[in-house]
């Protein structure tokens, strides 16, 4: 994006503010660190935060950086600081020698500004710095250049309603002294986004209690402070946006089709599947069927003259969780589909999901049963029951709203699943039916969560493969896990 050069007046009317505020941080410089430890336990909350956020070795962008501190926290391979004051980025160079700062006001910040190699990040953070700025919009938009499709910016701010009190602990010298800044909301801060050309993916909030108590704070801030209703009290509002999409040229796809005891669905999976994207191939897993699944699958891969590309894979673990990651390894389409050998979701719907993908207006797209009308043969009403409650408790976990988390259709780029992949030790092998691995691990990796609504179908072949009772208490105990892994950290 294209940015015109400042007017004269715009410049003369910006100077006495840049002026104040540089003084200021020139000023309080040489105390920063002092300050910086009297409220450790803040500080260290926002390290804790960041660090979930950003994975080790990223390029890393922060606008306000101060001592550098934050931006040394998340270990990034590449890790760039920028701050108007000269006085804060020397300070900040001598401290993390290995990074790299620069003294620029981010209103004036252009790419031809950086060294070639500090011209696109994958996060650029703004840290309790949205307050100082005096055109919160320009500086958004001159980040824009800064970004590739996948870049995340993650802005933070402190609660409003913490005023009174942020300026009583100055009074009582607990709080460094500050100058005149803005208060923004939560909701403030989303719409600034919205005008800027982002979309605004995650909201949260946290740390009710921003001074260490011995036995109280840890115990408050982990386990009451995430609660709803509480939580709008917390000192520190965050948001996680992404830039707005460009559209992929068309992308080919993988079909993965698990099939346990689904012989009578095998040949109407293909002959429904209607052609995804450049080219499309179809990747079966057969799982311990008890009738002829495995013999279906492969004289339909024998027989097959048409224009996709058939394979076919016998599992040797068990469960859902396990023929999907078996399939997606075999995969070489740039785009995943997972489609159930039951039909129950349509074939014929997946192209909308391709092109959510594709469109970018999505990064993770996941299917819901609950927008059009189902028969209760095909979703008895317990289990929609069920299905809404699971929504509600995983949009809560996740900090993305989904209608549908139990539907089987999930769809995502084979890049991000190879990213969710390698950070899977963060969670564990906990789901045996795979679908929250993937929707947990996108949620760790900020993508953008979207639904697409599917008419959900009785089957015509064969019986449910799901124990409802049962594996309704692995989806509780999966949710337990969960809270302690994404929100009671």
């Amino acid at each position: 994006m294209a940015h015109l050069p400042s007017s004269p007046d715009v410049v003369r009317d910006r100077a006495p503010f840049q002026t104040q505020m540089r003084r200021y941080f020139d000023r309080i410089a040489p105390e920063l660190h002092r300050w910086n430890q009297r409220n450790r336990y803040y500080y260290r909350d926002m390290e804790r935060l960041h660090q979930f956020l950003i994975p080790p070795d990223s390029r890393v962008l922060e606008i306000g950086c101060g001592l550098g501190d934050l931006l040394q926290s998340v270990a990034p391979a590449i890790g760039v600081g920028i701050d108007f004051s000269p006085e804060v980025t020397t300070r900040a160079q001598q401290k993390h020698p290995h990074l790299t700062f620069y003294t620029l006001d981010a209103e004036e910040l252009t790419p031809e500004a950086l060294a070639p190699e500090h011209r696109q990040f994958d996060y650029i953070v703004l840290s309790g710095v949205l307050g100082y700025l005096r055109d919160i919009q320009q500086v958004l938009r001159r980040l824009q250049p800064l970004c590739h499709p996948r870049t995340r910016l993650i802005v933070s701010i402190h609660n409003y309603l913490w005023e009174p009190v942020l300026c009583a602990a100055e009074k009582i010298g607990q709080r460094r002294p500050q100058p005149p800044q803005s208060w923004l909301s939560m909701e403030d801060v989303v719409n600034l986004l919205n005008i800027t050309g982002y979309i605004p993916l995650k909201r949260g909030r946290r740390l009710l209690l921003p001074k260490r108590i011995p036995g109280l704070s840890g115990l408050v801030n982990r386990y009451l402070a995430p609660l709803p209703g509480i939580q709008h009290l917390c000192l520190t509002n965050y948001v996680v946006a992404r830039p707005q999409p460009i559209a992929q040229p068309a992308p080919r796809c993988s079909v993965v089709i698990p099939a346990r005891n689904e012989a009578g669905n095998i040949r109407d999976a293909i002959a429904r599947l209607p052609q995804l994207g450049a080219h499309t191939e179809v990747i079966f897993v057969e799982g311990h069927s008890q009738d002829n699944t495995w013999e279906t699958i492969q004289a339909l891969v024998e027989d097959y003259r048409g224009p996709f590309t058939l394979k076919a894979f016998r599992q040797h673990g068990k469960g859902k969780a396990d023929a999907v990651r078996l399939g997606f390894a075999e995969a070489t389409g740039d785009i995943l589909l997972i489609l159930d050998a039951d039909l129950t979701v349509p074939p014929e719907d997946l192209p909308h999901f391709v092109e959510v993908l594709a469109s970018g207006r999505g990064e993770f797209v996941n299917g819901s049963r609950l927008v059009y009308p189902r028969s209760l043969q095909a979703m008895p009403w317990l289990n929609t029951l069920a299905n809404k409650i699971f929504a509600q408790i995983f949009s809560f976990l996740l900090e993305q709203p989904l209608k549908d988390t139990l539907c089987g259709t999930k769809v995502l780029w084979r890049s991000d699943y190879q990213r969710i992949a390698e950070g899977r030790r963060y969670f564990g092998d906990f789901d045996p039916f795979g679908d929250f691995d993937l929707l947990f691990g996108a949620a760790k990796l900020n993508l953008h969560l979207v639904e697409v609504p599917i008419r959900y179908q009785p089957r015509l072949y064969g019986e449910s493969n799901i124990a409802h009772f049962r594996e309704g208490l692995v989806l509780l105990k999966m949710c337990l896990y969960a809270s302690r892994k994404l929100k009671f950290r």
